[in-house]
């Protein structure tokens, strides 16, 4: 059962979840930081209230969110075959953890900003700061030890999300855990990705939290 090609087919499956999680971190940042930026500057105690556009943009984001990800997986098939051609492997389980993971780090980004002292914001825009300069020199790196730990959030999330993405042939550890622990019921391939999992989980969230710590600035 231990033989080389379990130990090829683990690393493999590992490569894929990592290629997955971080390129979807990635794209998903790429979409959920301004939508997160946009969301505290329209509010209505923001620095450019904007009802209609908040509440647009509030509504899109929770409907998002309460979907289910094995529902949304299989409902955007049609449009990940139209962006990458295909539906199956890690390039195709992309899209829909993008889509699935963008709304949720609107929020983070969107908490994490909220919590920045009205003072240190009313002190910039008293000096004359524009709403860029208050966004971008003020609000961002005062957040940004949260902004931080939000990260490591997103990245774990994005991670349970490609191992469901396995049961519709997403690849990863996902897709061996199941096609071998629960097909083929050979459990102690589906404990070994289970424990990879769990590693790797810990490693996210340990780098996290310490870059979290010291980019706080309050603590230096």
């Amino acid at each position: 059962m231990w033989d080389k090609s379990v130990f090829d087919m683990l690393v493999v499956g590992m490569g894929e979840t990592l290629y997955m999680t971080l390129v979807s971190t990635l794209f998903a940042y790429a979409i959920g930081l301004p939508l997160g930026i946009v969301l505290v500057m329209c509010a209505k105690d923001g620095i450019h209230p904007c009802t209609w556009l908040y509440k647009t943009l509030d509504i899109i984001v929770n409907i998002v969110r309460s979907i289910p990800f094995l529902i949304l997986l299989i409902a955007v098939m049609p449009f990940t075959r139209q962006v990458v051609g295909t539906t199956i492997g890690p390039t195709a389980t992309i899209v829909p953890l993008v889509l699935a993971s963008a709304p949720f780090i609107a929020r983070l980004v969107e908490s994490s900003m909220v919590e920045v002292d009205k003072g240190v914001i009313e002190a910039a825009q008293s000096m004359g700061a524009s709403s860029g300069q208050i966004i971008f020199k003020v609000m961002l790196p005062e957040a940004k030890p949260s902004l931080i730990v939000g990260s490591a959030i997103a990245v774990t999330t994005i991670l349970s999300y490609s191992a469901m993405a396995g049961i519709c042939g997403g690849g990863g550890l996902g897709d061996i855990a199941i096609r071998y622990g629960y097909y083929r019921y050979q459990t102690n391939i589906m404990m070994l990705t289970l424990v990879l999992l769990v590693v790797v989980v810990q490693i996210f969230q340990e780098v996290g939290f310490r870059a979290a710590t010291r980019g706080d600035r309050r603590k230096s």
